[in-house]
């Protein structure tokens, strides 16, 4: 399975998402959140489950 990757905004580019967790939010549409390697900013990607 190929990697989670979400755009840190600290960072202005595209990175790896770290500890990559599914979620569902209050609407119900999936998302995935975890934290950027580098940096530590969380990162949050609607609609990647």
């Amino acid at each position: 399975m190929a990697a989670k990757e979400g755009y840190c905004v600290k960072c202005k580019s595209k990175r790896e998402i770290k500890d990559a967790q599914a979620i569902t939010m209050k609407n119900g549409r999936p998302a995935t959140q975890g934290t950027c390697p580098e940096c530590g900013t969380k990162i949050f990607k609607i609609g990647a489950n």
